[in-house]
């Protein structure tokens, strides 16, 4: 790259940071992306892997503003909560230390409610990039992950947000419980998908019930291990979508994401007679970070 970056975007998880190199304008000029996650660093490696990573753009003054993981407790520093409902980008940047001569690192606070107590750091940066690429767009979205999360959204603001444990609670469930067993396959059976939806989110109160049978059906019926993840994956979605049916229900709903997640979200919205819109997390996150670096001036 021969252009010097008028700044620095990045979104830094637990497991991965990506990072763009870009203009006043908000153009990329360039994008680099590691493993160096903010779980696999102490407070004093972020530095170097950052170094490591943005190394040839330039050598000048480097203004890195950064979303995600890297500001949460064990990250580089805390970049303490701002309270819903309000702006997604409601404060300032709060500035980790640095030691590089022209370096200066701004990390956009994570959002909290408090009745009934959630968090969320990295996700506040895709709303106000959506929100910024869709002007006076009032609904609900729906963020598929490990932990997905709904988040109402009106005139411009995050009026509330929930989120639940459904990804992670999959990937345990079919790693280390006994299910293991039935769900050992990459195949994918979407009827059986569909099916634990519609039971999942008719009969909530019996997940746990289900969630066994799906052994018992393995042993007894011949349950094939396609038809059995998808049917784990489709009754635990299916709870979730009834604790948040006042969210999704009667509402403009957009998905925001990419991969897989968004297909099986997709197709289990549309089950319930919701067409879901739908935005790319990446370029949310972006604009985002573009509107951080903005209001930073």
């Amino acid at each position: 790259m021969t252009e010097t970056p008028d700044w620095i975007a990045v979104d830094w998880g637990t497991s991965n940071v990506r990072a763009w190199a870009m203009t006043a304008q908000g153009t990329v000029l360039d994008e680099a992306a590691s493993d160096k996650g903010m779980g696999k660093l102490a407070p004093a490696e972020f530095e170097p892997a950052l170094l490591d990573l943005i190394g040839g753009w330039g050598d000048g003054p480097r203004r890195v503003v950064a979303c995600g993981m890297v500001g949460a407790r064990q990250g580089w520093t805390e970049a303490p909560y701002a309270r819903v409902p309000g702006h997604p980008l409601p404060t300032g940047l709060t500035m980790a230390p640095t030691t590089t001569p022209g370096l200066s690192f701004g990390i956009i606070p994570g959002l909290c409610q408090n009745d009934p107590a959630d968090v969320m750091r990295g996700e506040e940066t895709k709303v106000a990039g959506f929100l910024a690429l869709n002007p006076g767009w009032d609904g609900t979205l729906l963020l598929p992950g490990t932990h997905p999360k709904w988040i109402s959204v009106s005139a411009g603001e995050i009026v509330a947000f929930r989120t639940s444990l459904t990804g992670e609670v999959f990937a345990a469930l079919s790693g280390h419980t006994v299910l293991r067993h039935s769900v050992a396959t990459e195949q994918w059976d979407d009827e059986a998908f569909l099916g634990g939806v519609a039971e999942g989110l008719a009969r909530p109160e019996a997940l746990m019930n289900r969630l066994f049978a799906i052994r018992a059906e393995s042993l007894l019926k011949g349950l094939q291990p396609s038809a059995a993840k998808a049917r784990l994956s489709g009754l635990l979605i299916g709870a979730d979508l009834a604790g948040a049916r006042g969210w999704w229900l009667g509402a403009r709903v957009a998905l925001m994401g990419a991969g897989d997640l968004m297909d099986t979200w997709r197709a289990a919205l549309q089950a319930q007679g919701v067409a879901p819109e739908e935005a790319d997390a990446t370029q949310a996150t972006l604009a985002g970070l573009t509107e951080a670096w903005r209001r930073s001036q």
